[in-house]
C-alpha cells in the first residue's frame, strides 16, 4: 500500500514539474496574440468600421446592408468583400476566424456561431458622440489595428471639433420622423443636432433622454420649430410615414428650414456622424443666412 502512495506521489510530482516548465518565466514575454486573419461582419454599423480598420485580405465579407446606399456610407468600398446575410450556416462555410455583429444581429446566428466553437465578438450600439471613438478603439483591438485606430481617432475629434458650430443664435429643431417619433438630447441624432448648433426641442418638452419618443402632433406645432428635420422616406407606401406629409408638417415646414436625415450617416456611430453634422449645419446656414 505504501508503495502504491509513493508512486502516486512521484507521479504528482512529475505532473507538476512539467506544468511549471511549460509555464513562461516571469521575465519572459507571453507569446504575442495573432491578428485575425478571416474577419466576418454581419452589421452594418461593424461593417464600416471593419472597412475602415481591417487589411484588405483581412476582412472576408460584410453584411448585404453594406451595399445599400440607404443605410450604408461605404457602398463603394464593400464591393470588395463578400456579401452576407448573417445566416449562420453560411457564415459558418466562410471558416471565419472571427466574426464581429451589433448588439441587435440576428441573436440565434450568433449562439450557433459560438456554439460551433468560432470566436464572436459583439459591439453595443454607438448612442452618443463620444461612444464613436469607443468602438473604433475597441474594433482597433479585436482586429489588431491599434495603430490605425488611434489614427481615426484623432482626426475624428479634431474634426468633430471643428465642426461644432458656435452661432450667436441657436435656432430651435424638431427631430420628427415615421410614426411621429422623435430623438431627445441624450441620443446619437439629438447631439448631431446640438453639434450643429441648434436646441432640440424634444429636450424642451421633455423628451431628454434617449430616442425613438412618441412626440404628438399638437406638441410639435406649439413648440413651433425654427426647423424640421424628418426621416428618410423609402420606396413604396408606408402608413407609418403618412404622418411626415400632414398638414401641421407641411405648414410648419412651409417658409423655413427643412431637412431630411439621411440614415447612412446618421444610424451608425461611425466618423459619417460628422457628414450629418455638417450637412444639419448647411441646411440651417442655407435657409436662414444665420452665421456662427
Amino acid at each position: 500500500m505504501r508503495g502504491l502512495q509513493s508512486l502516486l506521489l512521484v507521479s504528482v510530482l512529475v505532473f507538476v514539474a512539467c506544468v511549471a516548465l511549460a509555464r513562461p518565466f516571469p521575465n519572459e514575454e507571453a507569446p504575442a496574440r495573432e491578428s485575425p486573419q478571416r474577419v466576418v461582419s454581419m452589421n452594418v454599423c461593424t461593417d464600416q468600421l471593419a472597412m475602415m480598420l481591417a487589411d484588405s485580405d483581412q476582412l472576408l465579407s460584410v453584411s448585404h446592408l453594406a451595399h445599400d446606399p440607404r443605410v450604408s456610407a461605404m457602398v463603394r468600398e464593400a464591393e470588395n468583400y463578400r456579401v452576407n446575410r448573417g445566416l449562420a450556416e453560411e457564415i459558418y462555410l466562410m471558416e471565419p476566424d472571427l466574426v464581429i455583429a451589433g448588439r441587435y444581429s440576428t441573436q440565434a446566428t450568433v449562439s450557433m456561431l459560438k456554439r460551433l466553437g468560432i470566436p464572436v465578438v459583439v459591439f453595443e450600439p454607438a448612442n452618443r458622440l463620444a461612444d464613436v471613438p469607443n468602438r473604433i478603439r475597441q474594433l482597433g483591438e479585436v482586429l489588431g489595428q491599434e495603430s490605425r485606430a488611434a489614427d481615426v481617432i484623432t482626426a475624428y475629434k479634431r474634426d468633430l471639433a471643428t465642426l461644432r458650430a458656435k452661432p450667436k443664435q441657436r435656432p430651435r429643431a424638431a427631430l420628427y420622423y415615421a410614426n411621429g417619433y422623435t430623438s431627445g438630447d441624450k441620443s446619437l441624432a439629438g447631439e448631431i443636432v446640438d453639434a450643429a448648433g441648434f436646441i432640440n426641442i424634444a429636450a424642451e418638452k421633455g423628451y431628454g433622454a434617449g430616442s425613438m419618443k412618441l412626440m404628438p402632433l399638437e406638441v410639435l406645432a406649439l413648440s413651433n420649430p425654427s426647423i424640421i428635420i424628418t426621416g428618410q422616406k423609402y420606396p413604396g407606401s408606408s402608413r407609418a410615414e403618412d404622418i411626415l406629409d400632414h398638414p401641421v408638417v407641411s405648414t410648419l415646414r412651409r417658409g423655413r428650414g427643412a431637412g431630411s436625415v439621411t440614415d447612412r450617416d446618421w444610424i451608425c456611430g461611425t466618423p459619417h456622424v460628422l457628414q450629418a453634422v455638417r450637412g444639419l449645419n448647411q441646411t440651417h446656414f442655407r435657409h436662414r443666412g444665420v452665421h456662427p
